[in-house]
């Protein structure tokens, strides 16, 4: 069958999750899920001894459901010390929840091949693993979720969290964590917090175990079932690997000032307004132009949003930005930000971007830069699969974001290397063309034709303006007509709309 975005989606699966139909189709009442309380006593101690005997007072068993945060990204020890304590016990059939995976978990793929994990959901899949779930070594397919679309499948028990094991930067023996003290400090903990409000159980694994009460607290100790101290979580330097990368080519620094421009000409532009600019190169470029006009025009903006740097940081302690809303951080000092300056504010993925909550912060923002991998003639976006059809991407919160925001621009180079970014179709949607206001690229920008009141806005400004199919036939003039990618039969991956639709599905390379 197929769904709103012409993708044909098996029936097995367009049965159990059903097609997409738009945007908002599907937003509708629900029952909130429940957990299983375990009340602790007052003589009752938390804090155990080893990471075993947490596994076993869990009550771990084969076939459930375990979850971990990815707030340390590529300096994560948690995930792969968890699951080679579980698959040291015999514990196998397991379905993780992990927010995300990144190359640091490539042992993952020896727990898949021993069937100590047998299901996967998260928001993406890097490197190794990637490459492996696209080869087709898992029987079943891997569920993708959006960072919003994740927070919402918790919540109305799509997912149902048995076990959460929670890396702590810190912890007291009774389970009061934040994220901004101790030895491998993240900041934010947004991801885990709504992990730790709904699963049944909570283990804390924390390498800072702090004298009671430990505060400031993300995670209370109302949601933790036992403390575990070992001798190291995380290497925080891990956390800002490929994030922050401060760009000097011409090329992203010329998309950065295109985009720039459109924000700071846009109708949203004003005392007050809202943004969030997003990781990488370009990103990053397109806050520093944002400050140069904000200084210019003596310009505040109300708050800044998402996954914060050290840039986002500098412009809220310069004055330019009122208020960081933090979901999760992407560099030391934007931990250090968050624990010591009040306007500088942590929340759960619930409040930042499920679209079943009684009323998400990027329901506020006015405008947001996000990248891609792909984008096509549709303004369908991928952020997931390569130029090869290879699991190597993550859906974070790109469809959450675009879908919310005023005004969304999908930044891109026209080409990388020899392979078109703007092309007819994209491998596989993650973003449907409907989120999509205005793509930017080094050669100029496309308006999506659904949006002539931006158009109209815009057809004065110094910024080259084209229709998608212009620039898709330039970037096809440049590097030629791909050649379409050879998938197998066997659907490897469900790729859920934020609403928990199936918007696309990959299949084995």
């Amino acid at each position: 069958m197929k769904n709103e975005v012409g993708k044909v989606i098996p029936e097995k699966y367009s049965a159990h999750y059903g097609l997409f139909k738009g945007e908002l189709a599907n937003i509708n009442e629900y029952q909130e899920s429940s957990r299983l309380i375990h009340p602790v006593k007052p003589r009752d101690r938390k804090l155990l001894g080893s990471l075993q005997e947490a596994i076993i007072k869990t009550g771990l068993k084969d076939g459930m459901t375990i979850s971990f945060h990815h707030h340390f990204r590529e300096g994560d020890y948690v995930m792969n010390m968890v699951l080679a304590e579980i698959a040291e016990m015999g514990i196998k059939n397991l379905s993780i929840a992990p927010s995300s995976i990144a190359n640091v978990h490539e042992p993952l793929i020896e727990h898949i091949k021993n069937g100590v994990v047998t299901s996967i959901t998260s928001s993406g899949l890097r490197d190794k693993v990637g490459a492996a779930i696209s080869a087709g070594i898992m029987e079943n397919p891997v569920v993708i979720r959006s960072h919003g679309g994740r927070a919402r499948a918790i919540a109305t028990d799509d997912i149902h969290i048995d076990v959460a094991f929670l890396g702590a930067p810190s912890s007291d023996e009774y389970g009061n964590v934040n994220g901004t003290v101790g030895k491998a400090t993240c900041g934010s903990l947004g991801y885990a917090m709504i992990d730790a409000k709904y699963a049944d159980q909570v283990v804390v694994i924390t390498d800072s175990l702090m004298p009671y009460p430990n505060t400031p607290i993300s995670i209370p100790q109302t949601d933790v079932d036992f403390v575990v101290e070992v001798e190291s979580i995380g290497d925080p330097s891990g956390i800002s690997k490929g994030a922050t990368r401060f760009t000097k080519n011409p090329k992203e620094l010329l998309i950065a000032e295109y985009a720039a421009k459109m924000i700071t000409h846009s109708p949203y532009y004003k005392q007050g307004f809202s943004f969030q600019t997003g990781t990488g190169g370009a990103s990053l470029a397109v806050t520093r132009f944002l400050r140069d006009a904000m200084e210019k025009d003596e310009i505040t903006a109300s708050f800044a949003l998402g996954g914060i740097t050290n840039a986002m940081v500098e412009l809220l302690e310069d004055g330019l930005v009122e208020k960081i809303i933090d979901v999760q951080d992407f560099d030391h000092l934007s931990a250090i930000s968050l624990g010591s300056n009040p306007n500088h504010y942590e929340i759960d993925a619930n409040m930042y971007a499920s679209p079943l909550s009684k009323g998400s912060v990027i329901n506020q923002l006015d405008t947001a830069i996000l990248s891609a991998l792909e984008i096509d003639t549709q303004f369908n976006v991928n952020v997931i699969t390569g130029s090869d059809g290879v699991i190597r991407g993550a859906s974070g919160g790109h469809s959450d974001t675009s879908a919310a925001c005023k005004m969304s621009l999908v930044i891109a180079p026209l080409v990388r290397g020899r392979i078109p970014t703007i092309v007819k179709e994209v491998n596989t949607v993650v973003t449907p063309g409907t989120s999509v206001d205005i793509v930017v690229t080094e050669v100029g920008v496309a308006i999506n034709p659904n949006r002539q009141d931006l158009i109209e806005h815009f057809k004065q400004l110094e910024v080259p303006q084209y229709t998608i199919e212009e620039l898709q036939a330039k970037a096809y003039g440049i590097v030629g007509n791909p050649d379409p990618i050879q998938y197998g039969e066997k659907v490897v991956a469900v790729i859920e709309y934020r609403d928990g639709s199936v918007i696309d599905v990959v299949h084995n390379v």
